[in-house]
């Protein structure tokens, strides 16, 4: 496996200096947009801070926060951001940027642009289109490791005192056996993606990848057979994934076409079992059965 370094940047909006002892109300607290945020949050910060992710039903990634959500990231002592377009209503709030540490500036000249996406609505987020930048950054583990290092620095410049070093590196060691483990089943031939979201993983590990817009929980139209079907054609996909499992009577008919239904969970929102790392554990062992 390609060697992983350390892009040691401080990804943030303003370049505010040490913060001010934390009051009698509790430790400072950390409001994030997504939960791996939340997750590399919490271990990095351990009890030094609070660290806050809004329950949040459907992708954060297209969350539209009211005013008392707003209100709450506002008033946070430090705000950390996913960038590469994640969370597009940060754009348009009122959010300090001496608080904002953007996790991904140190990677931002290597975003993924899509181009030509297709609007389509699902789930309590409604319509969307995933265009302009692909942000699902975390999934190439090079890139989570980077996040993970924008969030220690910008604790560090504003807590000096929090010992976070030691658990950064903890949480570096994990991250480094994923990207182990993720490169040693990364399967060979074609597949498909149920949806456009892999493309930092499918870069880091050069594979062999196509998207469609398909829901798990979603019956494929008409349409969408013969778009897959005209897919497999020209790309001989064995295998396709999913962010959550998938309708049993659409997985039986992609097997009748020779194509593996597996399951790959991006973990942008809080898992209901687990954390991060198991369930990327999970991805692991699930990929290890594509071929």
């Amino acid at each position: 496996m390609k060697r992983i370094g350390l892009l040691l940047a401080l990804a943030a909006c303003g370049d505010p200096g040490p913060a001010e002892e934390a009051g009698p109300s509790g430790p400072p607290t950390v409001h994030v947009v997504s939960y791996p945020l939340r997750y590399f949050a919490e271990r990095i910060g351990g009890e030094e801070v609070r660290v806050v992710f809004p329950a949040i039903e459907g992708d954060p990634a297209f969350w539209k926060p009211d005013g008392d959500a707003i209100a709450a990231f506002q008033k946070a002592d430090l705000i950390l951001l996913n960038g590469a377009g994640y969370a597009s209503w940060v754009r348009h709030a009122s959010l300090p940027e001496s608080k904002c540490v953007d996790t991904s500036e140190a990677f931002a000249k290597d975003f993924i642009r899509i181009e030509d996406a297709l609007a389509h609505a699902h789930g309590p987020t409604g319509k969307h289109a995933h265009g302009g930048i692909a942000f699902t950054t975390w999934l190439d583990p090079e890139q989570a490791i980077a996040q993970a290092q924008a969030i220690q620095v910008a604790l560090l410049r504003r807590w000096p005192e929090g010992g976070f070093e030691h658990r950064f590196a903890a949480l570096r060691a994990d991250l480094l056996e994923l990207a182990r483990r993720l490169e040693a089943v990364i399967p060979k031939g074609p597949g498909v993606a149920s949806h456009p979201v892999y493309q930092y993983m499918a870069r880091r590990y050069a594979m062999n990848l196509r998207s469609v817009h398909w829901e798990p929980d979603e019956a494929p139209g008409a349409d969408g057979w013969a778009e897959l079907k005209a897919i497999l054609k020209e790309h001989p996909a064995r295998w396709m994934l999913w962010e959550g499992e998938p309708l049993a009577e659409t997985a039986r008919k992609l097997a009748e076409l020779g194509v593996k239904s597996i399951v790959f969970d991006p973990c942008g929102n809080t898992p209901g079992e687990g954390d991060f790392l198991t369930v990327m554990n999970q991805n692991v062992t699930a990929l290890a059965a594509a071929e």
